[in-house]
């Protein structure tokens, strides 16, 4: 039956020889077309890993020669796309050994290839080499991060002051009148202005808080040396219990980084910094989301009437919107993530949201202002640009700009 040439494939995996073991892959032969047919697809998906790999090692390898610099406040794009490489392979990884069946598919695929074609497929080796090495993916790729620990630590070091931001509790929220437009009626035309407004919209399921919990897993080394890196680390703990991958897909960050901790000598500091971290977000994290959640309701709620009646805000204040948008979705995500049974919960209530469809209409209401008057926005950030920001950029480089002249009096 299949059955038998299943078990000796995944046993002898990957050293599979087709021509001595005719009886054990008696059934594959019989259906090599049909196997080789089936299987490709998911075959050549695994090669497709392989590929993007051998690229990632080439890339941060490249990127450690030349010393780039990577800075949360100075480059943006650049920083942001380098932890987003870093958490995409890691994911991809991890994603990779939960696949329970990946031998089968591809020490089936190869004999029923070489069955048909009289050799093994030209990846298989490489590919059955690879798959070996990530039986325990973490500890794999804790060794091929370790080269570019300082590199990774000073990126992640940048993002200190997106967690002061990200873990504020609703009564700081409240204290600083955040989203309010009519908490200074002097400054309700002023623009909004911010040297961070790049940073304001990646939810919690990317940077910052996956980028270093994921980060300092890999690149540990720099958590018994780097004090501020040690901070980082607990805070990103402190955060959630689970880290999306990919769409249903999660971590548990705090077993993962336990078990991979664990199994190193003399951490047992850092294992008990897990628990405490742990311990914190199952005791503090469901009443600080509740107090976000329902802080939210109200204050986006007044900021969606105001502008309804007041649309034109939505030139000098739509950074409002959009701050809005990226706390409510960060709420919204954290609470699906945390919805299901937890044991040890103190409070199970705080993971229950019985008003979250008000929320999700209020995102909609922004949504549907921000789509309604797109034209009236564009048109103020035109203008904008060439008079306050020309006269602001040409007092800085002192050079005369071509568009200061026609900038009359400044919006600032």
């Amino acid at each position: 039956s299949m059955e038998s040439s299943l078990k000796y494939i995944n046993k002898k995996f990957p050293n599979l020889d087709t021509r001595s073991s005719t009886q054990q892959l008696g059934p594959v032969q019989k259906e090599k077309t049909e196997i080789v047919r089936a299987l490709s697809p998911f075959y050549q998906s695994f090669v497709d890993i392989m590929e993007f790999r051998d690229h990632v090692y080439e890339l941060l390898n490249t990127i450690d020669a030349s010393q780039c610099y990577f800075d949360i406040h100075v480059n943006y794009n650049f920083t942001k796309s380098y932890l987003d490489l870093i958490v995409t392979y890691t994911s991809v990884i991890l994603l990779l050994a939960r696949i329970e069946d990946r031998k089968v598919l591809i020490g089936m695929y190869n004999c029923a290839h070489e069955m048909i074609h009289g050799s093994s497929d030209p990846s298989f080796a490489r590919l059955g080499h690879m798959i070996l090495e990530y039986d325990n993916p973490l500890r794999k790729l804790m060794e091929e991060f370790g080269p570019h620990t300082k590199a990774v630590s000073n990126t992640l070091l940048s993002l200190h002051f997106l967690f002061a931001r990200r873990n504020q509790t609703a009564d700081q929220w409240r204290k600083d009148q955040l989203l309010s437009l009519i908490s200074n009626s002097m400054a309700m035309l002023a623009p909004a202005n911010s040297d961070t407004t790049p940073c304001s919209p990646p939810p919690l399921t990317l940077s910052p808080f996956l980028s270093a919990a994921v980060g300092f897993l890999l690149c540990h080394g720099c958590l018994g040396s780097v004090p501020q890196c040690l901070e980082l680390w607990r805070a990103a703990l402190r955060g959630s219990l689970y880290l999306t991958l990919v769409r249903d897909e999660v971590l548990l960050i705090h077993k993962v980084t336990e078990e991979a901790f664990g199994a190193i000598k003399g951490y047992g500091k850092r294992v008990a910094d897990i628990k405490e971290c742990k311990e914190h977000v199952l005791t503090h994290s469901g009443q600080v989301h509740r107090g976000r959640r329902a802080f939210l309701r109200i204050a986006v709620q007044e900021l969606v009437n105001i502008l309804i009646d007041e649309p034109g805000l939505l030139g000098p204040k739509a950074v409002y919107v959009f701050m809005a948008l990226s706390f409510c979705r960060d709420e919204v995500t954290w609470l699906c993530r945390h919805s299901e049974p937890i044991a040890k919960i103190k409070n199970p209530e705080d993971f229950i949201e019985s008003q979250l469809a008000e929320l999700l209409f209020l995102m909609e209401e922004l949504r549907s202002l921000l789509r309604q008057h797109l034209s009236l926005i564009q048109r103020y950030h035109l203008q904008y640009l060439v008079r306050f920001d020309a006269q602001v950029l040409s007092d800085i480089i002192q050079v005369p700009c071509p568009l200061g002249a026609v900038a009359g009096s400044s919006w600032g």
